[in-house]
């Protein structure tokens, strides 16, 4: 990565042009058998068009702040690296109320219900698929992102050093980054892991603290390693697991 790289779009733009068809995101969902792999490029897709959606269709400025109320799955990280790339800072399971937009799972529904701005709901159905029907008040994410545009291009450059992140409720009381910090300290993260340009991280952790944020998705990234992120790895008997890490070639586990 370089090392003038300053937000995760930076790292996300970096790897694109380093080696855009390596493996960067590969999710299980132990739930339901699910597995997804993303390429960089693949992967760098889905954020440009979720970006659009985002600047676009929702009207999301840099400043915005956005409530992510999404477990620990590939779709979380294309939301989380859109954000940077347009400059909306994103709350983890921040308070819809007090929040521009909204983003849910299905499972937070009628929580998100409290944002008086944009709500979008994600089904988290194997291969990105749609609700049978669209929750009343929100756009599905499904159905609203395959006609966006391949390329993004930020109306306003996304200032380095404006809010990027809260984790539990903001400083007070939990973690607030900047873009330029989330970098720094996603970068002193792999260093502490040794992760390096080929490392891969099996991460089992929830993305409701900066340490699953981070070995499931900034760091990796940041190192020009890759994840595989594990959703409901309780239910993945040890014996399977091992198989996993020698199947995946992983070198570094979160779990």
């Amino acid at each position: 990565m370089n090392a003038t790289d300053r937000t995760p779009a930076d790292l996300l733009r970096s790897a694109l042009a380093t080696d855009p068809a390596r493996p960067l995101v590969t999710f299980y969902d132990d739930a339901t058998g699910e597995r997804v792999e993303l390429s960089v490029a693949t992967f760098a897709n889905w954020v440009s068009k979720t970006a659009n959606l985002l600047q676009g269709d929702l009207g999301a400025e840099p400043g915005d702040r956005l409530a992510l109320l999404l477990p620990a799955h590939w779709q979380s990280a294309v939301w989380l690296l859109a954000c940077a790339s347009v400059g909306v800072t994103v709350e983890i399971g921040g308070d819809p109320g007090a929040a521009d937009l909204v983003v849910s799972g299905p499972d937070t529904l009628d929580a998100a219900r409290a944002c008086g701005g944009e709500r979008v709901a994600l089904a988290l159905r194997p291969l990105g698929g749609r609700f049978p029907a669209a929750p009343a008040g929100f756009a599905d994410y499904a159905v609203e992102v395959p006609g966006q545009g391949d390329r993004f291009a930020p109306y306003a450059p996304v200032d380095p050093d404006a809010p990027a992140l809260v984790i539990g409720g903001g400083s007070s009381a939990g973690t607030e980054l900047t873009w330029a910090g989330l970098v720094a300290r996603a970068r002193a993260d792999a260093g502490v892991r040794g992760l390096g340009p080929g490392s891969r991280v099996l991460s089992g952790l929830a993305y409701d603290t900066w340490e699953g944020l981070s070995a499931g998705l900034f760091a990796p990234l940041a190192a020009g390693g890759s994840v595989v992120l594990c959703r409901n790895l309780g239910e993945l008997p040890a014996e399977s697991l091992e198989k996993r890490v020698e199947s995946e070639r992983v070198t570094d586990r979160a779990v």
